[in-house]
């Protein structure tokens, strides 16, 4: 597949892009990711997050998020915002039904993502009982390609439980698979495997070089890997057979609109928030730290998504490096902001994996 886009494609990214200039000026929070917990039941061979087992963790008091909540209904219309619940795992926390009644009383849409495995049928009619809409639960390959990613020996069969408790229940969800060196063989066999089950949603990231998987060379995948990824994307989206998409993660050329609905924007910061566990207000649960706008213990979450946030309102900042002189930067504008480290260098570009394979 060359590199060059089509007449079409610039006609549809010339819209998106003007679109996106819109969705910047008016900055309409649409989801808040809240990290209610650090605490997790698996090690997970690429997490992001400071993760640990043990209870000494503190969670986030609810009254503390429930502060929040009420501060944007009193400036939005709580009906237009998704809070989805993440962690860590959310399950783990103990007050997560409260948590979920909470957000839900309060007229805001609720979703989580969860690894699954504390997800039975019981857990899962309580959830819904709650309010919650939508789900997401983390499903990365056969048995030992997943509970080596997961860390667990039974990780598998309990997300296996999950799934099958989803399937009984009209609820929205789908499952995520991060692609590494160690799964990416069995990809179509694992899809055929989804589509067998009945499963009929399916996303699908790769690993960014952060957390755990930074020097963790089985979780990056080679440029040719990367390459043929995208081409069996686009493949099982042109068969039907299952809904599959490519996640948020960077601008992919000639593949935009091939492996998922929308063209690539980061809306991190635009349309999307996240408070972490210890109150710290991002765009993204995956930006670092140093990208951080304010803390809801320090400042008004109001105050600091109106007036903050300006990093990732604009971002020519992020023009350096080989983005300087790069000809897609009118639709990409330097790749999620996930993928810039501490000094706002780029740690990789999705471009030029796909060029970097085809030359």
């Amino acid at each position: 597949m060359s590199n060059t886009l089509s007449i079409s494609q610039k006609i549809l990214l010339e819209y998106s892009r003007l679109k996106n200039l819109q969705r910047k000026n008016e900055h309409a929070l649409c989801q808040l990711f809240w990290e209610c917990t650090l605490k997790c039941n698996l090690h997970c061979q690429h997490c992001g997050s400071d993760c640990k087992t043990d209870d000494l963790q503190k969670d986030m008091p609810l009254f503390h998020f429930e502060r929040v909540l009420d501060e944007i209904k009193e400036h939005m219309s709580s009906k237009d915002i998704l809070v989805i619940t993440t962690g860590g795992e959310p399950l783990v926390r103990k007050d997560i039904v409260d948590c979920g009644k909470a957000i839900t009383e309060r007229g805001f849409m609720w979703g989580m993502v969860s690894n699954g495995m504390l997800l039975t049928l019981e857990k899962l009619d309580e959830l819904i009982d709650a309010g919650l809409k939508t789900i997401s639960i983390s499903f990365d390959g056969f048995e030992s390609e997943h509970n080596w990613m997961r860390g667990h020996p039974e990780s598998f069969k309990r997300a296996e439980v999950a799934i099958a408790a989803l399937m009984q229940r009209n609820i929205v969800w789908d499952v995520i698979t991060c692609v590494n060196k160690v799964n990416i063989d069995s990809i179509v066999h694992f899809r055929d495997y989804l589509i067998s089950k009945g499963i009929k949603h399916w996303r699908i990231f790769t690993v960014f070089p952060a957390g755990r998987a930074k020097d963790n060379d089985n979780l990056q995948l080679t440029s040719e890997q990367y390459k043929y990824l995208l081409e069996f994307i686009a493949q099982t989206r042109r068969e039907g057979k299952i809904d599959l998409s490519y996640g948020c993660e960077g601008f992919l050329g000639n593949y935009e609109l091939k492996v998922r609905n929308y063209p690539f924007f980061c809306q991190a910061g635009i349309n999307v928030a996240s408070i972490l566990n210890d109150g710290s207000i991002s765009g993204c649960l995956s930006i670092r730290s140093n990208y951080n706008q304010g803390n809801i213990y320090e400042n008004s979450f109001i105050d600091v998504w109106n007036t903050q946030f300006q990093l990732y309102r604009n971002r020519e900042w992020m023009k350096n490096g080989d983005c300087t002189s790069c000809k897609m930067w009118r639709y990409c504008e330097g790749n999620g902001m996930h993928l810039r480290d501490d000094k706002g260098d780029l740690l990789l570009c999705n471009m030029q994996r796909i060029t970097t394979f085809n030359s």
